[in-house]
C-alpha cells in the first residue's frame, strides 16, 4: 500500500482481481503493481491466489480484493479521471470501454468490471462555473445529452448569445 497516502480506495472483485488490474495498468501508462498478498492455508480462497493486490494508476494508490460474489460495484461510487484535452478523453473512453464495457451519461461510463469512471477534461469545471448563469446554464444541458463528452460542442453552447 501507497505509504504517503493516507485514504486508498479499495475494489471488491470477484477473482478476477488480477486481470482488472492488469486492464488497468494498460490504460493508464504511469501505473504499477506495489505488493501482492495470496490466500494462505485455510483462507476464503485457495491457498496460493492473489488476495489483494495494491497497484497505483497514475500515482494514485489502489488496492483490488479477490473477495468473491457478495459484493458488486455500483455507480454511487465512481472515479473521475481529470483529462486536459478532448483526444485525452477520447483514448480513455475507448479504452475504459474495451471488451465489455457500457457508456452511460454525462461523460460517465461503467468499464468490463462493473466499475464506474468519470473521464472529465478539466475545462468542464470552468464552463460549468461561469458567473453568468444563462452560459453555466446551456452548458448543463447539452451535457445532460451526452454520454462521451465532447468539449468542442460544450464550448460552442457556452458562447452562444
Amino acid at each position: 500500500m501507497p505509504s504517503t497516502q493516507k485514504i486508498t480506495t479499495y475494489l471488491w472483485f470477484n477473482g478476477n482481481a488480477e486481470e482488472a488490474v492488469e486492464f488497468y495498468r494498460s490504460v493508464f501508462p504511469d501505473s504499477r503493481v506495489t505488493d501482492v498478498a495470496r490466500w494462505g492455508e485455510g483462507g476464503p480462497g485457495p491457498q496460493g491466489t492473489d488476495m489483494n493486490i495494491a497497484f497505483e494508476l497514475a500515482g494514485q494508490g489502489f488496492i483490488a480484493l479477490n473477495g468473491g460474489p457478495q459484493f458488486t460495484f455500483t455507480p454511487a461510487i465512481s472515479l473521475l479521471v481529470s483529462c486536459e484535452s478532448q483526444a485525452e478523453v477520447d483514448e480513455l473512453w475507448v479504452r475504459l470501454l474495451a471488451g465489455g464495457g457500457k457508456p452511460t451519461a454525462c461523460g460517465w461510463l461503467e468499464d468490463r468490471y462493473g466499475l464506474s469512471w468519470q473521464i472529465i477534461p478539466t475545462a468542464l469545471i470552468d464552463l460549468m462555473s461561469d458567473p453568468d448563469p444563462k452560459a453555466s446554464g446551456r452548458v448543463a444541458q447539452a451535457l445532460m445529452g451526452m454520454q462521451k463528452i465532447d468539449l468542442a460542442a460544450l464550448r460552442r453552447v457556452h458562447a452562444a448569445a
